[in-house]
C-alpha cells in the first residue's frame, strides 16, 4: 500500500499538469498548429479586377433594398447583392478568375461609405476552390480604399491580411463599375 500511494500521487500531479498546460477550459482548448500540418505562413499578392455591372440584360450586381429616405444623396440604407467577374485585365472580357460574391450597403448618412461584405472566390489554377473573405468600409470616392481580409477558405484558411481598392473606370449613367483590387494575404 505504500507503494502505491506514491505512484498514484505522481500520476495525479502530472494529469494537472498536463491539463493546465494545454488550456483546457471544457469547451475549448488551445491546439498546437501542428495538429492541422500547417506549413510556413507565406505572404501572396493578387492584383485582380472588381466588374460590378447594373446595366444590361445580364446584370452581375442587383439592389435588394432600396434606401429608405428617396431624397438621400448617399442612399443611406441601400442594399446591392453581387456576383460580380473578377478577371486579370481591367477589361470585361480578359481572362476570368474567380467571382466576388457577397453584398455591400450604403452605411453613412454624410458621406458615400459603403460597408462591403465579399467572398472573393477562385475558379482557377491551383486556387480554384479556394476564397478570401473580405469585411469592411470602403469610402468610395476616395482614390485608394483599404479594407481588411478577415478569413478565407481552402488554401487560404487561417488568412488574414488586407485589400486596397483602386477605381479603374466608373459611370455614373449605369452605376457600373471597374475597380482594381490589389490583395495582400498571410496563409498557409
Amino acid at each position: 500500500m505504500a507503494r502505491v500511494f506514491p505512484l498514484l500521487a505522481s500520476q495525479i500531479i502530472i494529469f494537472f499538469l498536463f491539463s493546465f498546460s494545454n488550456q483546457s477550459y471544457g469547451y475549448a482548448t488551445t491546439l498546437d498548429k501542428n495538429f492541422f500540418r500547417l506549413k510556413e505562413e507565406k505572404l501572396s499578392h493578387f492584383r485582380l479586377y472588381w466588374h460590378d455591372i447594373y446595366s444590361g440584360s445580364n446584370p452581375t450586381a442587383v439592389a435588394v433594398v432600396a434606401a429608405p429616405q428617396k431624397n438621400s444623396s448617399t442612399l443611406f440604407g441601400a442594399i446591392s447583392m453581387i456576383d460580380d467577374p473578377l478577371t486579370e485585365g481591367p477589361e470585361l472580357s480578359s481572362k476570368l478568375v474567380g467571382k466576388a460574391q457577397g453584398f455591400y450597403a450604403s452605411a453613412a448618412r454624410d458621406e458615400n461609405g459603403l460597408m462591403m461584405v465579399m467572398n472573393f472566390a477562385f475558379m482557377e489554377g491551383k486556387y480554384n476552390g479556394s476564397t478570401i473573405s473580405v469585411l469592411g468600409r470602403n469610402k468610395v470616392f476616395s482614390p485608394t480604399r483599404e479594407m481588411p481580409v478577415i478569413g478565407g477558405s481552402g488554401l487560404f484558411r487561417f488568412a488574414r491580411g488586407y485589400v486596397e481598392a483602386r477605381t479603374h473606370k466608373f459611370d455614373a449613367t449605369t452605376g457600373d463599375a471597374t475597380v482594381e483590387y490589389n490583395i495582400y494575404v498571410l496563409h498557409y
